[in-house]
C-alpha cells in the first residue's frame, strides 16, 4: 500500500452529536463526513467498533467480530420501516456533551428489540434476502456471538465461566438445548448485527466516495468475557473451568510502580500456529470489511509480551515471553496479501520491534505530546541521543498524532505539565499559550510523516474535561461527545487552510 501524504481526524462514532444520547450511524455521521471533506481531510480514525462490555470500553468488547448495536441509528430504522416515528417521540432529554451509557441502554435497547421483532415479522422480501445473505457470509462468528449474547442476558450478564457448567464449557447437548431454547433471542442479536452492518457500510461508502479512508483499531488482546474466548477456549490461556491462568499487561515503569495488569487472557500462540493463525486471519478479514486501514494496538506484543500469573493482583510479578514475531504476519500475508496496518509502537520498544515493523512496511506512531514530556522520555529512553518524538527527527514511515484517546487533550496536557516542559514546547513551536493547540497541530501537519491524525478535541481547543480515556481508571471514560455547533464552517476553513498549506 502507498501511504500518500494525508491528514485526518480521530473521533469515535459514540462522540458524534445527536438527540438520542450517543453518536449514531445516521444523519450526524453523514454530516461529520461532509465536515471532513469540507476541511480537506482524507482520514477518519475510529476506536474499535465492537459491542462494549466492562466499563463501556471499546477495548473490552464482547466480540472481536461484531458491531456495537448502540451505534445503530434509530432514525434510519424509521426510514427502513422497522420503527415508527411515534416510537421515538418520548426520547429523554439526554446530555449533549457526554454519553450517559446507562440511560442510553435503558432507552435504546428496547427500541432496537422492537425493531428486530418488526423485521422478523414484516421485512420485505428484499430486506429478508439481504439479511439471509449477511447471516450466511458471517456464519463463522455470528451464530456463536448470538448464542453468547442470548446466554449472557439469560444468566444475568455475569462473566461466562459463571454460567451453568455444561454450557459454560460448551458441552454439545447443552449447546443444542440452549440454541433451541433461546432461538428467538439469538435471531434478535443477528438482526441487530445486520442493522449495524448495513448502516455502517452505507456510512463507509459515503466516506470513500468523498475520498476519505476510515482507519480502524484492533486491540492485540481480547476480553476474557467475550464470545471469542468462550467459543475458542483452546486458543487462550484458561483452565478447564474457563478461568484465566495467565493475563496481559505491562511491567512496572515510570508511569506505574506495579505496572499495568490489563487482565486479558493471553493467547496460546503454539495452538494459533498449528492452525495457521486462522483466527487472526479471520479477525483481520472481518475488520478490514469495515474499515480501510487498521491500527494494531500494542504491536510490540507480537515480539514479546508481559505474562502475568492470573493469581497476581498486579503486574509486578510477570515476565517477558517471546511472541510469534514475523511468522504470524507471513501467514497473514500468505492468505491476504500486504495489508494496510499501522503499528502502535509506543512504550519501551526494542530493536526487534522496529525490525518487525519495518520488515512488513507498517508505519509506526509518533505522539507530539511525548516530545516535550521530559520525565516520560527519560523513563522510556534513558539518556536518549535524539528525541524520537520531535518532528525534525521523523522519517516518512510514521503516523503523527498530537495525542491519542489515552492522552489528555493538547491544552489539558499543556496546562498541567511541568513549567520547564511548557517553556520547551513554546520555544520549539514558536507560539504563545493561547495558541498552543493550533501550534501543535501545525507541527504535525508540517512534519515529513506520511500521515497526520488529530483528535477532534485538539482541533476544538478543549481542555481536560474533554479527555476520552484515562488509563488505569474506571467510571468516567469513553463518554465525551462533540458540543453543539462543533462542526462549524470556521473550524473547517481553518483546518482546510493548514491542510492545503502543508500539502496533505
Amino acid at each position: 500500500m502507498g501511504w500518500t501524504r494525508s491528514s485526518g481526524i480521530l473521533l469515535h462514532p459514540t462522540s458524534l452529536p445527536g438527540r438520542f444520547g450517543i453518536g449514531e450511524l445516521g444523519d450526524p455521521a453523514y454530516r461529520w463526513i461532509d465536515f471532513l471533506a469540507q476541511s480537506g481531510q482524507r482520514l477518519w480514525q475510529v476506536l474499535p467498533l465492537g459491542p462494549t462490555g466492562f466499563a463501556d470500553s471499546p477495548y473490552a468488547c464482547l466480540s472481536a467480530f461484531a458491531g456495537n448495536p448502540l451505534l445503530i441509528s434509530l432514525e434510519k430504522l424509521v426510514e427502513s420501516g422497522e420503527l415508527s416515528r411515534s416510537d421515538l417521540a418520548d426520547a429523554p432529554d439526554f446530555p449533549d456533551r457526554q454519553v450517559d451509557y446507562g440511560a442510553v441502554i435503558d432507552f435504546k435497547m428496547p427500541l432496537l428489540y422492537r425493531a428486530a421483532a418488526n423485521f422478523a415479522s414484516c421485512a420485505s422480501p428484499e430486506r429478508r434476502a439481504a439479511y439471509e445473505q449477511f447471516c450466511e457470509g458471517n456464519a463463522a462468528w455470528l451464530q456463536g456471538f448470538a448464542l453468547f449474547s442470548a446466554l449472557k442476558e439469560h444468566f444475568g450478564r455475569v462473566i461466562w465461566h459463571e454460567w451453568d457448567a455444561d454450557i459454560a464449557l460448551r458441552h454439545p447437548r447443552a449447546l443444542d438445548h440452549w440454541q433451541r431454547s433461546l432461538a428467538t433471542q439469538c435471531q434478535t442479536v443477528q438482526v441487530l448485527q445486520f442493522f449495524f452492518a448495513q448502516q455502517w457500510h452505507a456510512v463507509k461508502r459515503y466516506a470513500n466516495e468523498r475520498g476519505i479512508q476510515i482507519v480502524g483499531d484492533v486491540p492485540i488482546f481480547v476480553a476474557h468475557d467475550s464470545a471469542d474466548v468462550w467459543a475458542h477456549p483452546d486458543l487462550f490461556c484458561i483452565d478447564e473451568r474457563g478461568r484465566a491462568t495467565f493475563v496481559s499487561g505491562v511491567p512496572p515503569d515510570y508511569f506505574s510502580e506495579t505496572g499495568q495488569r490489563w487482565g486479558n487472557p493471553l493467547y496460546r500462540w503454539d495452538r494459533m500456529a498449528e492452525r495457521g493463525y486462522a483466527w487472526w486471519i479471520a479477525r483481520l478479514n472481518a475488520v478490514l470489511a469495515l474499515v480501510d486501514v487498521v491500527r494494531i494496538d500494542h504491536f510490540r506484543g507480537f515480539v514479546a509480551y508481559w505474562e502475568i500469573p492470573a493469581a497476581e493482583p498486579t503486574a509486578f510479578r510477570g515476565r517477558w515471553v517471546p511472541g510469534p514475531g514475523a511468522e504470524i504476519f507471513e501467514a497473514i500475508e500468505g492468505k491476504m496479501g500486504r495489508l494496510p496496518i499501522i503499528a502502535e509502537d509506543l512504550g519501551v520498544i526494542t530493536p526487534q520491534v522496529i525490525e518487525l515493523r519495518e520488515r512488513f512496511g507498517f508505519p509506526g506512531m509518533k505522539i507530539l505530546q511525548f516530545a516535550f514530556d521530559t520525565e516520560a522520555l527519560h523513563a522510556s529512553f534513558g539518556d536518549y541521543e535524539r528525541n524520537p518524538f520531535l518532528p525534525h527527527n521523523y522519517t516518512r514511515d510514521f503516523v503523527v498524532y498530537t495525542g491519542t484517546h489515552d492522552n489528555d487533550t493538547a491544552l489539558g496536557w499543556f496546562n498541567r505539565c511541568a513549567a520547564g516542559d511548557r517553556q520547551k514546547a513554546i520555544s520549539y513551536l514558536g507560539c504563545d499559550a493561547q495558541a498552543f493547540h493550533w501550534a501543535l497541530i501545525r507541527a504535525a501537519m508540517a512534519s515529513v510523516a506520511d500521515w497526520a491524525i488529530i483528535p477532534f478535541q485538539d482541533i476544538l481547543g478543549l481542555g481536560s474535561e474533554a479527555r476520552m480515556n484515562q488509563p488505569g481508571t474506571v467510571g468516567d471514560n469513553w463518554r465525551w461527545r462533540c458540543p453543539p455547533g462543533a462542526l462549524s464552517d470556521q473550524v473547517a476553513a481553518q483546518l482546510a487552510e493548514m491542510t492545503q498549506l502543508y500539502e496533505r
